[in-house]
């Protein structure tokens, strides 16, 4: 097991990262909240393997635990989802002194951490992911949020949590789609931060496990990967705890990303995978504006086409997505602001690139020219 140490302005905090971690959550988190009421927070796909495991270990350490149970996808990331969860929390009693546990993925620990941060003004959450996404980044950092219909993650707070507690196991149950759609968030550090690591991926790329992914779940170098993930995005985040600067480059691929996700309504990509092709689409805009050589561009399409994320939608037009962009929260001053690759393992802000190059990249991956 290991444990990272991260400190913010806001908390300081831990995040373990081992295996067989489910099964003693409630002795981990016993360590730094006391005897306490708490509602978790999980959905349909992911409770019926862990649900009853983690009520049950913090029943153990002397907890009361409740379980509500989640539909689960983009679409609970909402406010009527929030309500249904105020709601239950009332019902159970829980006061300022009780907590919330998000068991789940990014989804489910955006909510609930969305929920724990304005329920009675905050109380006490912790973050128990189970996908390789929620682990390497949504769950790190203390961004919780729920989506609008004109946008995603447009409402919401800096809020950390008490601990991070990932175990490695419940990745067994991980679909291969929503693996790969991790791998994404992990290539995106290795892009904007870690030559080394983007390096390290591009080998494994190479040598495709029996179930057709780079890197399994039973590869020892998985554990290695992830901690580096934690550890960049923690260095990140205790320096620019608010998004005011440096924190902005962990939004590589994600102004594409989430223009795709909310023009297709939230239903046609996981959330790894529309920044996968997010990433794809700024790399082309960093070549069309030469900051960016081509070689490096390939590199990146490359690594990340491995990832098999969907095609284009057919029928989505390129206005529905140009207008999805302008709704993004990163814009500044009405204009729009993309993170953008000067070369691997480096990035940069760059504001208002021409619109004639920001729709062509568009128009260039509908036609499925980039993937």
């Amino acid at each position: 097991m290991l444990k990272i140490n991260l400190k913010t302005e806001q908390k300081a905090y831990p995040v373990y990262l081992g295996r067989g971690m489910i099964d003693k959550i409630g002795s981990v988190i016993s360590e730094y909240l006391p005897a306490c009421s708490m509602l978790v927070i999980s959905d349909r796909n992911v409770s019926p393997y862990y649900g009853n495991r983690c009520l049950e270990s913090l029943r153990r350490a002397g907890f009361k635990p409740s379980l509500e149970v989640l539909a689960g996808g983009e679409k609970d990331k909402s406010l009527t989802a929030a309500s249904v969860l105020y709601t239950r929390a009332l019902q159970e009693g829980l006061d300022r002194h009780s907590a919330i546990v998000a068991l789940g993925g990014g989804v489910t620990g955006d909510l609930a951490g969305f929920v724990a941060a304005t329920y009675l003004r905050g109380v006490p959450f912790v973050q128990v992911p189970t996908t390789l996404l929620a682990m390497v980044d949504s769950s790190i950092g203390g961004k919780v949020a729920v989506n609008h219909p004109l946008g995603k993650n447009l409402i919401g707070a800096f809020y950390q949590p008490e601990l991070v507690v990932s175990d490695l196991d419940t990745l067994n149950t991980l679909p291969i789609r929503e693996f790969n759609a991790g791998l994404a968030e992990l290539i995106k550090y290795g892009v904007i931060w870690d030559k080394k690591l983007f390096e390290r991926l591009e080998s494994f790329s190479k040598k495709a496990s029996s179930r057709g992914l780079f890197l399994d779940v039973d590869n020892p170098w998985l554990l290695k990967c992830i901690a580096r993930a934690v550890l960049i995005k923690g260095k990140i985040v205790c320096r620019d705890e608010r998004e005011k600067n440096l924190r902005r480059i962990l939004n590589f691929g994600h102004t594409y990303g989430h223009a795709l996700e909310a023009a297709s309504g939230y239903t046609y990509y996981l959330h790894g995978e529309a920044v996968a092709c997010g990433m794809v689409m700024a790399a082309r805009l960093a070549v069309l504006l030469k900051i960016l050589d081509q070689a490096s561009e390939l590199r990146i399409r490359d690594l990340l086409t491995q990832l098999k994320p969907p095609p284009p939608l057919q029928g989505l037009k390129r206005d529905t997505i140009v207008e999805a962009l302008y709704f993004d929260k990163k814009k500044e001053s009405g204009e729009l602001n993309f993170v953008l690759p000067t070369t691997l393992g480096r990035v940069e802000m760059y504001q208002a690139p021409p619109s004639r190059f920001v729709e062509q990249v568009i128009e260039e991956y509908q036609r499925g020219e980039l993937l």
